[in-house]
């Protein structure tokens, strides 16, 4: 498969199962959020894991090494949920973590796996997050002691409301009213579920062709939509499907002099080095209704 995502395919390992994949979004999500088992391979690694059926015996296919090293405490407001909550957590344990295993405690329970995606993906791009576990929601950490093995963690960190803004302003500099030149989403790369999300927002907005709305996916997310007839008209909205690869990574956008606009920490984090945009980040409906208005609009503002 050609898919950041591949958990997202009916190649998706089950709990406990050894895996060597390589990517750091699809790894991170196998070991936390589904509980299979594999070390950040490099690249030809996993191949040979694969034509040989062994992987090295170290390292996260072992129970010893899987035990949480360092905890943070959520603290935020009852009843928060957005998707930029799981996007900040995840960048601030990222960097914080350095080679230990984080664990969360007061996760608002996600509405759905893509925000534990989301949380995985940023904090596998600030730092070498191969694994996390959240008390309550991942598999291997049902209670706070589970997650640790019965051990005490080495350091713990507390978490604010306060401290999420702060990591998700490091990740636009860009103002409101800015002029948008995109809007970027899909990285790691949008789910079914996700797109069912995206095309009532643009079908109410109605953004037009004016700002194109470029869409990372897998090819056989993008074919069962198809099958389904699901984007049927969505050009008239400025929608550009973009299948087995992501934005970031070479020049596929048709403009790389204004502002993109995303709802991915990951995408924020690596396109200005990678493609030399600006980036501005919000929620995916600040996304869409920026492109509508055909300049930055957030929430807050």
């Amino acid at each position: 498969t050609f898919t950041c995502a591949p958990y997202q395919t009916r190649f998706r390992p089950s709990f406990g199962q050894q895996i060597a994949w390589g990517e750091s979004n699809a790894i991170v999500f196998a070991n936390s959020v589904i509980g299979a088992r594999t070390n950040r391979y490099g690249d030809f690694i996993d191949l040979c894991c694969a034509m040989t059926g062994r992987a090295p015996a170290w390292g996260l296919h072992l129970s010893e090494n899987r035990r949480g090293r360092i905890l943070f405490e959520l603290d935020v407001p009852d009843g928060e949920l957005s998707d930029s909550l799981f996007v900040g957590v995840g960048l601030i344990i990222g960097q914080a973590s350095g080679d230990r295993v984080p664990v969360i405690a007061g996760l608002p329970r996600p509405r759905d796996e893509d925000q534990l995606k989301a949380l995985g993906a940023a904090a596998a791009t600030t730092g070498a997050v191969a694994l996390f576990h959240a008390v309550g929601i991942t598999p291997e950490a049902r209670i706070l002691d589970e997650a640790f093995q019965s051990h005490a963690p080495d350091e713990t960190i507390r978490i604010t409301r306060a401290d999420i803004d702060h990591a998700l302003a490091k990740l636009s500099g860009v103002s409101d009213g800015a002029p948008l030149a995109a809007v970027s989403l899909g990285t790691p790369h949008f789910s079914h579920a996700e797109w069912m999300r995206l095309l009532p927002l643009l079908r109410e907005a109605a953004p037009g062709r004016r700002i194109p709305i470029y869409v990372n996916t897998g090819r056989a997310t993008l074919t069962r939509l198809q099958e389904e007839g699901a984007l049927d008209g969505m050009e008239a909205f400025g929608l550009i499907p973009v299948a087995d690869t992501c934005t970031y990574v070479t020049s596929i956008l048709e403009r790389l002099d204004g502002v993109v606009m995303t709802n991915s920490g990951k995408w924020a984090h690596y396109a200005p080095g990678n493609i030399g945009v600006s980036v501005a980040f919000a929620e995916m409906e600040d996304c869409i209704r920026s492109a509508a208005a055909g300049h930055v609009v957030r929430s807050a503002s």
